[in-house]
């Protein structure tokens, strides 16, 4: 007995890539981008207490805070208090 073997046809889905706005605009890439190299260079200072930045995450949480207080499109801190109305 011979056995017939069904070849599965597949159809390929075309994925159609949604074109995403950015997240960040490159004004605030470039305020986090200036925040990064005054890190590496020793030079970053945080706010008001002046203490010396010791992380990149820092640095890149003070580029954003900048950016943002400045106007530009970043979206706003996850964990920053809600403004009650």
């Amino acid at each position: 007995m011979a056995t017939a073997t069904r070849k599965k046809k597949t159809t390929k889905k075309t994925t159609t890539k949604k074109t995403t706005a950015r997240k960040y605009s490159p004004a605030a890439s470039e305020y986090v981008r200036e925040e990064l190299e005054e890190f590496e260079s020793g030079q970053a200072r945080s706010g008001r207490s002046g203490a010396k930045v010791e992380s990149r995450q820092q640095a890149i949480a003070i580029g954003l805070a900048e950016a943002r207080r400045a106007g530009k499109k970043v979206p706003a801190n996850p964990n920053a208090a809600k403004k009650k109305r």
